[in-house]
Parts: structure tokens; C-alpha cells; sequence
């Protein structure tokens, strides 16, 4: 085999990459865990909106328009997110 395959990689640069490997995950994580909180945060907050303005009466039918509002509201959000998350990556992309 040539010399150049056989080149060894320096214990100091296989460190430096695990330990930006164990960042990059561990921010990742936390990251994620902050998402978590703020989202159980909202859900506290709209079932108490919920609470407020649907009468207990509705009972389980209120629950499930609840649901069906959340669910297409989130679709939309995310649709709407989505496409201008691709203007950004067109705009960078450009010279």
C-alpha cells in the first residue's frame, strides 16, 4: 500500500472531534429539553384557555374540537414555517 493510505491520524485531532461530536449532541439535547418546556408551558396555557370559554357541558365533544383546532392549526403553522425556512435556504444559497 502506498504511504499516504497508511498515514495515522494524530490522537489529538481524533479527541478534538469526539469532543465536538459530545457538544454538538449534548447542545442538541438541551436544546430539544428548553423546546419541551416552552411546549408544555403553551399546553398549560391553551387548556386554560379552553377551560375558560368551552363549558364543561361540551364534555368530550369539546375536547375533540379542541384537538381537531390544535391539529390544523399546527399543520398550518408548520406548513407556513416550512416555506419560509426555504426562502432563507434560496437566499443564502445565492451569491
Amino acid at each position: 500500500m502506498p504511504d499516504s493510505i497508511k498515514t495515522k491520524v494524530p490522537k489529538r485531532l481524533i479527541r478534538k472531534e469526539i469532543e465536538y461530536e459530545f457538544f454538538k449532541q449534548v447542545s442538541t439535547m438541551v436544546t430539544a429539553a428548553f423546546g419541551l418546556v416552552a411546549a408544555l408551558a403553551w399546553n398549560e396555557a391553551v387548556k386554560g384557555l379552553i377551560d375558560r370559554y368551552v363549558s364543561a357541558e361540551g364534555g368530550l365533544r369539546s375536547k375533540f374540537y379542541y384537538a381537531a383546532v390544535a391539529t390544523i392549526l399546527a399543520v398550518a403553522i408548520t406548513y407556513y414555517l416550512g416555506r419560509v425556512s426555504e426562502r432563507f435556504v434560496v437566499r443564502a444559497k445565492r451569491p
